[in-house]
Parts: C-alpha cells; structure tokens; sequence
C-alpha cells in the first residue's frame, strides 16, 4: 500500500482573494450585470427611504397624530439628514463608478 501525500493546489496567479480566502476574484473578471443594476436600485431606494421618512411615519391614520406631536416637541434635524443622504448618494454614484469603471478597465487587460 502506498502513502498518498495530500497535494496542494496551485497558486493560481490571476485569483486574488478577499477575507481570509472566502472570496476570490480573477483577474479580468467583471462585476456581474445584475449587481450593476443591483447597487444603484438599492442605494437609491435607500436615499429615498430616508428623505421620505426622515421625520418619521407622520401620515400614518394611526401614529401620524403622535409622530407629529413628537415632532412639534423635539427639535428636527432636517439639515443633517439631508446631508447624510447626501453623503449615501455620492456612496451610491462612487460603487456604481466602481463597478462600470472595472468592467470597462478589465478589458483593456
């Protein structure tokens, strides 16, 4: 009987990989269409969702009325949370960037 020795893979020079080697990504790769589409239908929704709710629920038939006495007593913040939304916008644009920009860059490779 023979003693089989456990073999290794080969490096692979074009996989570089993410989180201890629980990603991989290889070289020349694009990012996939449905995350292109993906990441600015999420972050866009996410920019929404805030600006519109950013005072709360106020036209619900049930809590508006307390939303809105909550609100008349405690003091807003709209200014900041336009600005928060501004920065999860531009957040949005630079991933959208991103991925377009390494789909395109890959190709020249």
């Amino acid at each position: 009987m023979s003693e089989q020795t456990p073999t290794t893979p080969a490096k692979d020079e074009d996989l570089k990989e993410y989180a201890g080697g629980w990603m991989t990504e290889r070289k020349g790769t694009e990012a996939p269409t449905f995350l292109k589409i993906a990441f600015p239908v999420i972050g866009l929704f996410g920019v929404g969702y805030l600006v519109v709710y950013m005072n709360g629920e106020i036209h619900h038939p049930e809590r508006g009325v307390f939303v809105q006495q909550f609100n008349q007593t405690s003091k807003s913040a709209d200014g900041l949370m336009y600005g928060i939304a501004a920065l999860v916008f531009i957040y949005v644009c630079i991933v959208v960037w991103f991925a377009v920009r390494k789909s395109t860059h890959s190709d020249e490779h």
